[in-house]
This record gives C-alpha cells, sequence and structure tokens, in this order.
C-alpha cells in the first residue's frame, strides 16, 4: 500500500466510484479502492503506457480527466522537442506596416 502511495501522481477517482486512476511516470494505473470495513487498494494494474504531458508541480492541476462512464480519458499531448532550423529577423517592419494600411478615416 505504501508503494502505491509513492508512486501515484494525479490521483482521479472513477466517476462509477471504487476505482483510483493514477499517474506513475508515462503510466497510466489502476486501483481498485474497498472502505469496508476499513480502507484497502487492489495491487495497481497498468492501463497503458503513452508519452502525455506530465505535470510535476504539487500545485498545479491535472492534466487529464476521466469520462462520466469511466471508459475514455482525455489527455494532454506531450509537446515534441523541435530545435529552431531557420530565424527570419525582419528590420522596419513598422514602416512597412504604416505603408500597406494606411490610416482609418475619421
Amino acid at each position: 500500500m505504501r508503494q502505491f502511495f509513492r508512486a501515484a501522481v494525479l490521483l482521479v477517482w472513477n466517476p462509477r466510484g471504487r476505482e483510483l486512476f493514477y499517474r506513475n511516470g508515462q503510466k497510466m494505473m489502476l486501483v481498485t479502492v474497498t472502505t469496508n470495513p476499513t480502507f484497502a487498494a487492489s495491487k495497481p494494474r497498468l492501463l497503458f503506457e503513452k508519452p502525455y504531458a506530465m505535470t510535476h508541480r504539487p500545485d498545479a492541476w491535472q492534466n487529464y480527466d476521466v469520462s462520466p462512464d469511466g471508459q475514455h480519458f482525455l489527455m494532454v499531448k506531450a509537446e515534441q522537442e523541435l530545435a529552431a532550423t531557420q530565424i527570419n529577423v525582419v528590420l522596419n517592419w513598422f514602416e512597412e506596416l504604416k505603408r500597406r494600411v494606411p490610416p482609418a478615416k475619421r
């Protein structure tokens, strides 16, 4: 049980109840929960593993959610790191803007 809570990031309850979804790195995990007579969680089960965006700030909102039926996820795609291959520097752009767009008549 302690291992589950150490690995659990961004916990979300299944709207149908009795299940908790959480992130462990790029893995989406699931534990079944019982509360009677005491709180207990099943062994974590891997649902899927994909490179979705992660939130590493403890005060940030979760970046995924579960559909009302508990069967689908809305996930934020991770940004691809793209290196710039070209940089365009435009000089005197304001002068060209004034030339192309005359002032409005009052």
